[in-house]
């Protein structure tokens, strides 16, 4: 029989200490294979699209920019590799916009090595995966803002300022909505600024988790997978 491809891996963190030890320990792991490490955000862009890995280890803050923005854009040049982000930052706009981006995972970095081997493993094979020390408190705050601000102010949103919620949601700049909706850029700034005042918010992540039906149920999901084990 023959043996089944090791699933190829990039590290990207600022910290070297970091990625020497992870690369260590991964090399080690039956299956796995680290192809490369990054520190900064453009250096690991032109790697994974390069190497095209399986799977990539991504940190939330790096030098040169955010790692949610790097998730974006590994996985639009790379739509095969699969984003578990690997961080010490659990506050909940953090987790959603991580999310938000595309990824497919998203555990801290005091995670049991078994732990992370297990997440590296069932991310690559395509599950969706959170930390479950973080669901409880993310799904506490979707629940507030949808049940608070969702479902008693979407009727005020016009027509227009609706169709922005999908595009917000899939992590797209003011001028990639515009060119979608056939609309001037300024145009768009407005009705995001309108939809900002109608819903009492002031982050697009924010935005996105009142649309965001869909992930509220799938955390739910993750988050009943975490109890369970």
């Amino acid at each position: 029989m023959p043996k089944s491809n090791p699933i190829r891996l990039v590290i990207v963190d600022d910290h070297e200490v970091v990625r020497i030890g992870l690369d260590a320990v991964l090399n080690l792991t039956p299956g796995m294979k680290v192809v490369g490490h990054a520190a900064r955000m453009e250096e690991a862009k032109k790697l994974c699209v390069r190497l095209k890995p399986d799977l990539v280890l991504l940190d939330i803050r790096l030098p040169d920019g955010s790692g949610i923005d790097a998730a974006r854009e590994i996985l639009s040049a790379c739509p095969d590799t699969r984003i578990l982000f690997l961080t010490s930052y659990a506050d909940d706009h953090t987790v959603l916009e991580a999310i938000l981006s595309g990824a497919q995972g998203y555990v801290l970095k005091d995670i049991a090595l078994d732990a992370l081997i297990r997440a590296i493993k069932s991310v690559t094979a395509g599950e969706a995966l959170m930390d479950p020390r973080l669901t409880k408190d993310t799904l506490h705050w979707l629940k507030n803002l949808s049940t608070a601000q969702g479902q008693a102010k979407r009727p005020f949103l016009s027509p227009q300022e609706q169709r922005l919620l999908p595009l917000v949601a899939q992590g797209l700049t003011n001028k990639e909505i515009a060119d979608q909706l056939q609309l001037s850029e300024k145009t768009v700034k407005n009705y995001l600024s309108n939809v900002y005042s109608k819903l009492h918010i002031g982050r697009r992540s924010q935005v996105a988790a009142f649309y965001a039906g869909s992930f509220k149920a799938a955390s739910a999901s993750l988050s009943s997978k975490g109890d369970s084990r």
